[in-house]
């Protein structure tokens, strides 16, 4: 690791965050250590194109990676075995009603970039945005059982995405699917991938420089919007 880091206190103002030009680029992005993952912190971290990452038993790190992984819902590709699996597999997808049941289910089955797993702290702090109405999750059913989905945050017309689980194939792809959907529908203008995997590449996502992403994020999150993403709650659809 070159370079340092910024270390925050739980006492510091939830808006106190190093500028993100000052991340390392080794490892990629890291910027900060500390802090708590209160609400306030993480909608503030979002809007600073941050996001907390870091292993059981490690302080709280907060990275801006350069480049970026994103995905413009508009230009989500639906390859021609997804498209099969939409009309013939029979799931159903819905909105906001087992977020809980989907992040638990990323913390069991889901590895982030790097071997990261999804904490029970980080779970918790998720579940409290999800309560305030920032945090949403898109679940894809199969015969009645969770099967698929992935979780994120809202803020203004962006969406950053934290993580995702699939039990049966193509499962994740199909919420994927009907988030660029919903997202195209409300005007929303990027999904944040944060890092690029393979699985995200072939769904339509890239990498854009860092630069270019903040200019982005902040054109598109003047507006708060930290509730009603969906309209309303308990939305379905079979696919």
């Amino acid at each position: 690791m070159r370079g340092s880091i910024v270390w925050l206190s739980e006492r510091d103002s939830p808006d106190t965050f190093p500028p993100v030009d000052r991340a390392l680029r080794e490892p990629d992005g890291l910027l900060a250590a500390g802090g708590d993952l209160s609400p306030h912190r993480l909608i503030a971290a979002y809007r600073r194109g941050i996001f907390p990452w870091y292993s059981q038993g490690q302080p709280i790190l907060w990275w801006c990676p350069d480049p970026r992984a994103v995905l413009f819902p508009g230009e989500f590709k639906l390859s021609r075995s997804l498209a099969k699996t939409l009309r013939n597999k029979g799931f159903e997808t819905r909105l906001d009603t087992a977020f809980t049941s989907v992040i638990q289910a990323c913390g069991s089955v889901a590895v982030r970039p790097g071997g990261t797993w999804l904490s029970p702290e980080m779970q918790a702090a998720y579940v409290s945005l999800h309560e305030q109405g920032y945090a949403h999750s898109v679940e894809t059913w199969y015969e009645g059982r969770l099967v698929g989905g992935l979780y994120g945050v809202a803020v203004g017309r962006m969406f950053f995405g934290e993580s995702m689980f699939s039990l049966e194939r193509d499962a994740s792809k199909v919420a994927m699917s009907r988030l660029c959907g919903e997202l195209v529908a409300r005007d929303f203008h990027m999904i944040d991938c944060q890092m690029a995997t393979p699985h995200l590449m072939s769904l339509g996502a890239q990498l854009i420089p860092r630069n270019r992403f903040i200019q982005q994020l902040a054109e598109h999150t003047t507006s708060d919007r930290p509730a009603g993403l969906w309209d309303s709650r308990c939305l379905a659809a079979t696919t």
